[in-house]
């Protein structure tokens, strides 16, 4: 049996060592394009109108984010919420059916998920936008342990598409959240969170699978 969790750990391990690898090769090409736009200023001037262009379209467009549904609990104890999630990108502020949010209308820019731990609550609209690429969000209030606030964000630390934040708001001391799916966990050693990680962290529900986790917003 201890064979068996060392090989799924090795297995976890790797799993992660590689988003890590195509999370920095994803940064190279970023770098490059960027250097790349900002010597050929006729086609980023270019570029930049369509952006804008693009962006006002979405803005009239966009939903409020109280899209029908509703959570339905499975016997894992993970809450699934069976209803339409909208993937628009709107400048305004979304009111979401759940909080934290699983999902809907969003920010155009993503807050980073490279393991990254913030110590101040987060705009919602930017969050959405790390679980549409597959980030798994730790949140909690004041009512967490101190001890397990720290033990998550060592964890969350180590795991690529990962955030951390507290969340006020939110009904309980500790919960995890997915494009879709959401669970609370009673601390860090329960061991729903690693289920949770395992499963969700550029999960099967990903909307956008591989997409970035860094480049974007950060406290």
């Amino acid at each position: 049996m201890g064979s068996a969790k060392k090989s799924t750990a090795s297995a976890r391990k790797a799993r992660i060592e590689e988003m890590r690898r195509a999370e920095q090769a994803r940064e190279r090409r970023n770098r490059i394009l960027t250097i790349a736009a900002s010597v050929v200023v006729v086609a980023g001037l270019v570029v930049g109108g369509i952006v804008l262009v693009q962006s006002q379209s979405d803005d009239s467009t966009a939903a409020d984010g109280k899209g029908k549904g509703h959570f339905v609990t499975g016997s894992d104890g993970v809450k699934t919420w069976k209803g339409t999630l909208g993937r628009n990108h709107v400048a305004k502020t979304v009111d979401y059916p759940m909080e934290p949010p699983v999902g809907g209308d969003h920010n155009q820019v993503w807050m980073n998920c490279n393991g990254d731990v913030y110590a101040k609550a987060l705009n919602n609209m930017n969050a959405v936008h790390s679980l549409e690429h597959g980030a798994v969000w730790v949140t909690y209030t004041d009512k967490a342990k101190k001890s397990d606030v720290e033990a998550l964000a060592a964890k969350v630390k180590k795991t690529p598409y990962t955030l951390m934040s507290p969340d006020d708001k939110q009904k309980d001391p500790i919960m995890l959240s997915a494009w879709g799916h959401q669970r609370t966990v009673t601390g860090a050693s329960d061991p729903n969170v690693d289920k949770f990680f395992e499963k969700f962290v550029q999960g099967a529900q990903t909307p956008e699978p591989g997409a970035a986790c860094t480049s974007g917003l950060s406290q």
